[in-house]
């Protein structure tokens, strides 16, 4: 299991413009933030729909990582998303995921996303990715 140091670490050399951090390891998910900035609202005062599916898959890819190891070719072969209401424009997100299912070759997971301060979900997410064969 990857500890949340070295996760850190590998997320800023990979992807050091990400607008993601990492809040929590828990025993069986992870929690990611991402800092809602103006370039990621929509007309309406609203977060736009590929700011939080961005969000999902990175929570997806963060907890498959934690469980697999630094695989940077873990790709996501399914994403479906369910927008379930208006987050809060001027607040930050969290996504927690949970994996159902870690197979050898495919992983299912679960993402819950909710504006900072309110626990009620903006969006509900599951996702597959693709684990490549070890070497």
């Amino acid at each position: 299991m990857v500890s949340k140091g070295k996760m850190i670490e590998f997320l800023q050399s990979e992807f050091p413009k990400a607008p993601f951090a990492i809040e929590d390891f828990t025993d069986n998910s992870v929690v990611v933030r991402h800092q809602v900035t103006e370039q990621d609202l929509r007309p309406g005062g609203t977060v736009s729909g590929p700011t939080m599916m961005a969000l999902a898959d990175t929570a997806l890819y963060v907890a498959l990582l934690r469980q697999i190891g630094l695989v940077s070719l873990a790709v996501t072969t399914n994403l479906n998303f369910n927008f379930l209401r208006k987050p809060v424009a001027d607040s930050d997100l969290l996504a927690e995921c949970k994996l159902l299912k870690l197979g050898k070759s495919l992983a299912v997971g679960e993402v819950c996303i909710c504006s900072v301060g309110d626990e009620v979900p903006v969006a509900h997410a599951t996702g597959t990715y693709s684990i490549p064969p070890k070497r």
